[in-house]
């Protein structure tokens, strides 16, 4: 069968879905390629929605992955505020949820992202509990944050992790009064452990920012359908005026799971379970972005990543794959974030309890270093906070597998190229 006879179906409009489209024609595919998308939005990419775009800095037009017009000029078919509801493995159909169509496909790539987690306490009800996942999410809480900060209300942010301290620096930017409720010892508890999470804990306590670690909110208070205040599990009652659920994400795994795709364990993140070239358990199925659970060989470990890069890279690695590419996708996680006047850049995967120390290069206290994640000598990832042009040089520092000696590691006098050997 020629490309022209063929017809690729991505499920999922976000940057993973939209880039393995571009791949797809890029790569010279010319059969048919639909792209399904369940919001009425343009693809677009997420992490503006938490820094730019929330901060006023960039416009609405910057989010999005191409113009308009460059899904007609691609003859890729766009379905906009479509979903769809069932895929029919055997017949290898997928049938649209609101009128019933049913197309057929020689391959379907699963891109349908996570969801915000929702918070299962009372009062989550009420006008003032917000969500930041879709850009009409991001819009809204711009609002709120502009109002809040004008008229001196109190904003909630239930979790520490990167959108909540994200969102909680823009607040603090337009004013706001911030507190934020995190049950861990420390914020970025899960990613960062306790040596480097601490950091973050004082970037935001010096502009304001309020933390109550160690508790969780058991309720939302309302009156007259309004949000008042919070309480938590100590007794305490806290204002607020809004609240912001940022407690994770759980990956959009239910069309997968109809179909009777594999999923993997909760232990290595849930999601779809795919194998080294993004497939499914149905060769005829790939799945890529913030839904793929995928084996890393470099970690030697399931491993799914919910940050841009993935979504980036992930799709054009499906893209391939569907093509019958012979490639592996074993990029090195990476993600960044903007907080007042800190930048961070951070490569690799060191969950608390996978590496024996921590050692810095540089000064912590200025917010000026690089941080390694070290187990028997070997770098596992990196964190360059305020110091840039790093990157390369820590990916190649982790992929090399190679023992370092720390104290090397901790001088800036030694280039970090030199021990990637």
């Amino acid at each position: 069968m020629v490309d022209a006879d063929q017809t690729f179906i991505i499920v999922g409009g976000g940057l993973a879905g939209a880039k393995a489209a571009e791949t797809l024609r890029a790569e010279g595919f010319t059969g048919r390629v639909i792209l399904i998308c369940d919001e009425r939005e343009h693809p677009y990419e997420r992490p503006p929605l938490s820094k730019g775009l929330l901060l006023g800095k960039e416009d609405r037009d910057s989010v999005f992955v191409h113009k308009p017009s460059w899904y007609a000029q691609n003859d890729v078919e766009l379905h906009l505020g479509q979903t769809v509801d069932a895929i029919d493995r055997t017949a290898r159909t997928v049938r649209f949820g609101d009128d019933g169509t049913v197309v057929r496909y020689d391959k379907l790539l699963l891109a349908t992202g996570a969801e915000p987690r929702r918070l299962d306490v009372p009062g989550t009800d009420l006008v003032g509990v917000h969500h930041l996942r879709r850009l009409a999410h991001a819009e809204r809480l711009k609002g709120v944050l502009t109002a809040l900060g004008r008229d001196n209300g109190h904003l909630v942010v239930a979790g520490a992790g990167w959108i909540g301290l994200e969102v909680a620096a823009a607040a603090r930017g337009y004013g706001a009064e911030v507190t934020v409720i995190e049950p861990l010892p420390t914020p970025l508890h899960g990613v960062l452990g306790p040596e480097l999470g601490g950091v973050f804990g004082e970037l935001h306590r010096e502009h304001g920012v309020r933390f109550r670690f160690g508790v969780k909110l058991t309720e939302i208070v309302g009156q007259d359908g309004m949000v008042l205040a919070v309480r938590t599990d100590d007794g305490e009652e806290h204002p607020a005026h809004a609240v912001l659920a940022a407690i994770g994400a759980a990956p959009r795994t239910g069309l997968a799971e109809a179909a009777g795709l594999e999923i993997a364990d909760r232990a290595h993140g849930g999601g779809i379970a795919v194998d080294e070239r993004l497939r499914t358990s149905d060769p005829h199925i790939h799945a890529a972005g913030d839904v793929a659970s995928f084996p890393h060989t470099l970690f030697g470990t399931r491993l799914r990543v919910e940050h841009w890069a993935n979504a980036l890279n992930g799709g054009p690695a499906a893209a391939r794959a569907m093509l019958g590419k012979d490639a592996v996708y074993d990029r090195v996680p990476y993600f960044f974030t903007d907080q007042y006047d800190l930048g961070m850049e951070y490569s690799g995967w060191a969950p608390p309890g996978s590496y024996d120390q921590v050692v810095v290069r540089g000064d912590a206290g200025k917010r000026e270093f690089i941080a390694f994640w070290v187990k028997e000598g070997r770098v596992l990832a990196g964190m360059n906070v305020n110091v840039w042009d790093v990157t390369e040089p820590i990916q190649q520092l982790i992929r090399s597998r190679a023992r370092v000696d720390t104290e090397a590691l901790a001088d800036a006098r030694v280039p970090l190229e030199s021990l990637a050997s």
